[in-house]
């Protein structure tokens, strides 16, 4: 006789108080033995009224007598998908609000529910100032190099080379000659699309040669600031550009020269403490992160809770570090405006 491993569970469902006992379906249950063949045994002994529990419960298969499906699920899925494009919505990290992509680029990157400033490149900011058309872009044959050959996950070499083909330009700064609303003058633009607008050796040139080209020009000087400080991958050169631009600012301001500093989000680093914070007139974005080391740093370093809103355009102007906080919409009248008025 062959050993068997039963254990007991409910075979059927029973139904409420004067319904009909179902009626029980009997099929064919593998009992396997502890050694050989399985053995097939139908139940017997169980008519249509009965209401009570039993048979086994083992890891057998049942064969079911009915056919196999012969639909399938390929068959019946839906012929038709709807295809939503990547990136055509977008949520607003100001108010959490989902907006359409395009009605924010129409409104000047700024979110049409609370109008928080998106941060943006140097093309786009320089279309957003400039009078149409009127853009002669200066100093474009500066290529940066690996003097170091500084290495860290992946060479600066290959970093470059990924950067540039990723944003089509050679360096983190676009400067030259333009128009706003009729008011000629030099520009130089941080391009946060470039290593998040890192100051190297090229852009440290590229914004001296824009100072020492509006002053041999006798033209009013606008430097758009959006970085995240000078280049590590430069190390010691790129802290030089600070002195550099520092000390062509000084010259070109005592020429008489206009200078109009523009803070976007972020400004940190070696860009802060050089050519960002020395203009006649400093003006910044809503709540643009502006500073040296960042707010975690700087809480971890004194071990003290920072004022809500530190570092941020508004707490700056408290603090008589800004002159104006203009928003994005009114940067083309306020520029003008404080050209004329400076004659």
């Amino acid at each position: 006789m062959l050993a068997l491993r039963t254990k007991y569970r409910t075979f059927f469902q029973l139904f409420g108080a004067g319904d009909k006992a179902p009626q029980v379906v009997h099929r064919p249950i593998i009992l396997k033995p502890l050694g050989g063949s399985g053995v097939q045994w139908r139940p017997g002994g169980l008519g249509s009224g009965v209401s009570r529990a039993g048979l086994c419960d083992v890891k057998d298969e049942f064969m079911s007598q009915s056919a196999k499906p012969t639909t399938t699920w390929a068959e019946i899925k839906p012929s038709r998908r709807v295809v939503v494009s990547e990136g055509l919505w977008l949520r607003c990290p100001g108010c959490s609000a989902l907006i359409y992509r395009k009605q924010m680029e129409a409104n000047l990157s700024c979110c049409p529910e609370c109008q928080h400033h998106f941060r943006v490149g140097a093309t786009e900011r320089l279309e957003q100032l400039l009078d149409q058309d009127t853009f002669e872009a200066m100093f474009t044959g500066l290529r940066p190099n690996d003097p170091l050959g500084f290495k860290d996950l992946k060479t600066y070499a290959e970093r470059l080379k990924s950067e540039q083909a990723k944003s089509g330009e050679l360096d983190a700064c676009k400067a030259g000659v333009g128009f706003i609303k009729g008011r000629q003058l030099m520009v130089a633009v941080l391009d946060l699309d470039f290593m998040m607008g890192s100051m190297g050796s090229v852009v440290g040139e590229v914004v001296t040669r824009a100072i020492e080209g509006a002053q041999a020009r006798g033209l009013p000087l606008l430097i758009v600031s959006g970085s995240g400080g000078a280049r590590m991958q430069e190390a010691g050169l790129s802290l030089m550009q600070m002195a550099k631009t520092s000390a062509a600012l000084a010259r070109y301001q005592r020429g008489g020269g206009l200078f109009i500093s523009l803070l976007t989000d972020p400004t940190t680093g070696g860009v802060t403490a050089s050519f960002a914070m020395l203009g006649d007139i400093i003006l910044a974005e809503p709540k643009a992160l502006v500073g040296f080391a960042g707010p975690r740093v700087i809480a971890q370093t004194i071990r003290q809770e920072l004022p809500e809103g530190f570092q941020r355009s508004e707490y700056l102007l408290k603090a008589g570090m800004v002159d104006r906080i203009v928003p994005r919409a009114q940067l083309r009248n306020e520029i003008a405006r404080l050209i004329d008025y400076a004659g």
